[in-house]
């Protein structure tokens, strides 16, 4: 019986074929904006080089002073003393390391001038980071500690001022001052915030590396816990710790808040909460709910669209059902057609909307909109986007099959006949 529904429902579809191309674009257009959206979301929250011990990993983006007399807020990264006086002493965390935001800065070559992303960061960020060396090694903590002109470069930069990646031990010169390479890795997206960079340099060759008291700096600590089951107390002691800062300036900043949190926990806090920084929660919940719901409203609109198909197909198609029944077809027969032909719809639209997110992603991988991404399918969200494609399809079907079923055999052949 099954075979007959498929064979029956594939000619149905092949017969009206502009039924089936509206019906299809809708299915396989939803599915291929879910799939490339979430791709670029996985490539830049999910675990990845150098980034792969994600579930290990806290981040503090900022540290949010609130001034007195309700004069606003003020929010920037972390300093060095707050690092070194505060986030280090902590006893949870394995490791302690620091980055900053990549900054501009320029090489200067024989031909031309080579614009360059640069980070700051300490010897413990590369224990935590797993960076891909294609030569050479990170530059030490003593060496971070000696302030020594050292620094790690990205394969595209080592191709393109020196035409080779086997570089360790040669000079370059950036910005007027000269480093001695110690190492060269695998190029980061510039979607990895806390890891992308074209080249890293020792903290303490920073700028805007001082050994006051001042709070706010250029710093972004990272922690990285002994396992993940440690995650809850390690985020539990930062927060302590917190209560324990002392404000320098206390005539002027009358709290202090800053949290540490997963990637996706702080972008979060950051998005749903900018109006409160206050709140402890990072409000995971309601950003599951929020994109869940959004992911189920886009879904439901080429569902809708194929109700309203699908009642124009069963109208066109009432002298068919009228004969069917009166051959003695059952309501049953008829729905379990109808619904296995929006079945057979939903699956090709899925494979068709897999199809067409692949070569949108092959498209965008090769514009290169953000510098060294590779976004790649995720197979999870396709299954769960199958499901829903099938569930919807199955409920789009429903009413019409119910409809369809409910239709007097004498009354859907004279409806025939006065349509033609």
């Amino acid at each position: 019986m099954l075979r007959s529904y498929l064979k029956i429902a594939w000619k149905v579809l092949m017969r009206r074929k502009f039924f089936t191309f509206i019906s299809l674009f809708g299915v396989s257009f939803t599915l291929m904006i879910l799939l490339v959206v979430a791709a670029m979301f996985d490539h830049m929250v999910g675990p990845g080089t150098p980034v792969k011990r994600v579930d290990r990993m806290l981040f503090v983006n900022a540290i949010r002073q609130q001034r007195v007399d309700d004069h606003g807020w003020m929010t920037m990264p972390a300093s060095i003393h707050f690092v070194d006086d505060y986030v280090r002493k902590l006893k949870t965390p394995e490791l302690v390391g620091i980055s900053t935001g990549a900054s501009n800065a320029t090489a200067f070559t024989k031909s031309k001038l080579l614009p360059l992303d640069v980070a700051y960061t300490d010897g413990n960020f590369w224990q935590i980071m797993d960076y891909d060396f294609l030569g050479g090694r990170p530059f030490t903590k003593a060496e971070v500690q000696q302030a020594q002109q050292v620094c790690v470069i990205n394969e595209a930069t080592a191709r393109d001022y020196f035409g080779s990646t086997a570089v360790v031990g040669r000079t370059i010169e950036i910005d007027l001052k000269r480093y001695r390479v110690a190492g060269v890795v695998r190029n980061v997206s510039a979607a990895n915030f806390y890891a992308y960079a074209d080249v890293w340099l020792p903290y303490t060759l920073s700028s805007e590396y001082f050994k006051d008291n001042r709070l706010n700096g250029v710093f972004l600590p990272v922690l990285l816990a002994p396992s993940a089951a440690a995650m809850p107390a390690m985020r539990e002691e930062y927060r302590q710790m917190m209560k324990r800062v002392e404000i320098p300036n206390p005539k002027e900043v009358k709290a202090v808040f800053s949290y540490a949190d997963p990637i996706l926990a702080g972008i979060t806090r950051g998005i749903l909460n900018h109006q409160d920084q206050t709140m402890d929660d990072d409000n995971l919940d309601s950003f599951y709910l929020i994109m869940g719901g959004l992911a189920l409203l886009f879904m439901l609109l080429p569902a809708l669209n194929l109700v309203n198909l699908n009642v124009t197909r069963i109208l066109e198609r009432s002298g068919e059902i009228g004969v069917r029944k009166a051959f003695g077809a059952t309501g049953r027969n008829l729905v379990s057609q109808f619904l296995v032909e929006n079945v057979v719809l939903a699956l090709v639209g899925g494979l068709l909307g897999l199809a067409l997110a692949a070569g949108a992603l092959a498209l965008v991988n090769e514009a290169h909109p953000v510098a060294y991404a590779h976004f790649a399918l995720s197979w999870s969200v396709f299954g769960w986007g199958m499901l829903l494609t099938l569930i919807f399809g199955l409920m789009s079907g429903v009413y019409p099959a119910w409809k369809m079923s409910r239709l007097n055999p004498v009354a859907a052949l004279r409806g025939s006949g006065e349509q033609k």
